[in-house]
């Protein structure tokens, strides 16, 4: 079922590695296959997310630096994937210019904002947007945080956690006060976790305690299948069902769409 009004996910960390593109790319794909129209939005200059649906570099002739640039809307700037009911906005290098670009105009943390709403006051049909960001807090990450309903955080069951997820919170803090009083935090999802391993299973209880219900149920394991999937420009649900990595995904996806119902409701 298509919703009148998208919901836009931004899936952010400040820090690399923690399995964020992985998590946009396998969210997206377990909504989509429920049913529901998606689309991503790939704000990462790395351009993974894109590469993970199987868009290769020669095929990205419009991308997200040309919406944020103004010369193209969303609506042009969209592929579909081999994922039936999921599109992207690819990603390229011009990206990392962007900054400089953007940076004397007064609505450069708007621009995203300005064409996601422009786009869906022409009808565009997709009832959940997830922008992937970059590994870092900067113009993109700010435009990403400006458009959204909700953060959802990626958070690897590591040492330093707490730490990168409190510098995460503050961030979020600021744009809300600052730019988008409307901004929540939709879930904070465990990822890369090893059960064998006794400082994941303390991170994940440490987690629980500081953040209580923001944690989801769902915790991402750490998954041979859920790493070698990008590498065949496939998310791990079309890569291989089966595997744990997987399933996890589509449980979480479960838990997203229940937060989202309740919101909806309040």
């Amino acid at each position: 079922m298509i919703m009148s009004t998208p919901r836009i996910i931004t899936v952010a960390n400040q820090k690399g590695g923690v399995g964020k593109t992985t998590t946009a790319i396998n969210l997206a794909t377990a909504l989509a296959a429920i049913g529901e129209q998606v689309l991503i939005i790939d704000l990462d200059p790395q351009g993974n997310a894109s590469t993970g649906l199987g868009i290769e570099r020669r095929d990205r002739s419009v991308s997200s630096y040309d919406v944020l640039t103004g010369s193209l809307g969303i609506e042009e700037s969209a592929m579909p994937t081999a994922v039936p009911g999921l599109s992207i906005v690819p990603s390229t290098l011009d990206l990392l210019g962007v900054e400089m670009e953007l940076s004397a105009a007064p609505d450069r943390v708007l621009r995203l904002r300005s064409a996601i709403r422009t786009a869906f006051e022409r009808s565009a049909p997709f009832s959940y947007v997830l922008i992937d960001c970059p590994p870092s807090l900067n113009l993109l990450t700010l435009n990403s945080m400006a458009a959204a309903d909700s953060v959802l955080v990626p958070l690897q069951c590591e040492f330093f956690a707490l730490e990168g997820l409190s510098q995460l919170l503050e961030t979020v803090e600021e744009v809300r006060r600052t730019i988008n009083p409307d901004l929540s935090i939709q879930g904070i999802v465990l990822t890369m976790y090893d059960g064998r391993n006794n400082l994941a299973n303390q991170v994940v209880q440490d987690v629980r305690e500081h953040m209580g219900d923001k944690v989801y149920e769902t915790v991402i394991p750490r998954n041979v299948r859920v790493s070698e999937a990008p590498s065949y420009g496939k998310p791990a649900i079309l890569y291989d069902l089966k595997c744990t990595g997987s399933q996890a995904y589509l449980q979480l996806a479960s838990e997203v769409i229940r937060r989202e119902r309740r919101l909806r409701a309040a």
